[in-house]
């Protein structure tokens, strides 16, 4: 498994040792969220434990009452419409690029599907599930947002769902993973997506973890 061996933790915040970030890990549990800050420089990694589990993945510019955020819509404008490649940026919705991919092993990633959503479900008949939008509303309720309506559409880690079809076409293996530099200080909310529906992140949700604090190997 291609998966650092770092002490897995609840803390958030990754500790620092002489003013440098120390790796941590932290297990997300399947079809819920957690928030996390990284500095400008450091990197962090989402990492698919068990395979075809899709990660929904925002992001937020620190001091900014999550009014600067990462944005699909200026991500694809600079992208073309593709996704991003190794050394290529992820942008905010102030043109700003918010975040480099330094590593990925997949390579295969969605930048058009919103976050699940709790009337998504409803309208499937199904109360009481947890969504993206949800999760994630949840983990920044301590930075302020108050309703998963403030979540932004968001990077979907792992999601194979070519020409804007939700099918079960799996793309991580056990182990796989994106690595992040920031280029921001910012704020980040990964929800570990809970949709389980016809097939969808291989029939069956299962835990996530994220990394921080990772040397740069300059």
């Amino acid at each position: 498994m291609v998966f650092p061996d770092f002490t897995a933790t609840q803390d958030a915040f990754p500790r620092r040792l002489d003013g440098k970030a120390v790796p941590r890990t932290h297990i997300i549990p399947a079809a819920h969220g957690f928030a996390f800050e990284v500095k400008k420089g450091e990197h962090f990694r989402v990492v698919d434990l068990y395979g075809e589990q899709v990660v929904d993945f925002a992001a937020w510019v620190q001091d900014t009452d999550l009014v600067e955020k990462l944005s699909m819509a200026y991500t694809r404008y600079h992208l073309d419409g593709a996704t991003p490649a190794i050394g290529e940026y992820l942008w905010t919705n102030k043109d700003e690029p918010i975040l480099q991919i330094v590593d990925d092993t997949v390579k295969v990633h969605d930048m058009t599907f919103m976050s699940c959503f709790p009337e998504m479900y409803a309208k499937e008949g199904i109360k009481h599930h947890r969504s993206c939008a949800g999760n994630m509303a949840e983990v920044m309720k301590p930075y302020g947002m108050s309703s998963y309506l403030g979540v932004t559409d968001p990077f979907n880690i792992f999601q194979n769902t070519p020409n804007y079809t939700l099918k079960p076409l799996g793309s991580s293996k056990p182990g796989d993973y994106i690595e992040f530099k920031a280029m921001k200080d910012c704020i980040c909310a990964a929800s570990c997506c809970p949709y389980d529906l016809r097939g969808f992140n291989g029939g069956k949700v299962t835990d996530v973890a994220v990394v921080t604090g990772i040397p740069a190997m300059e």
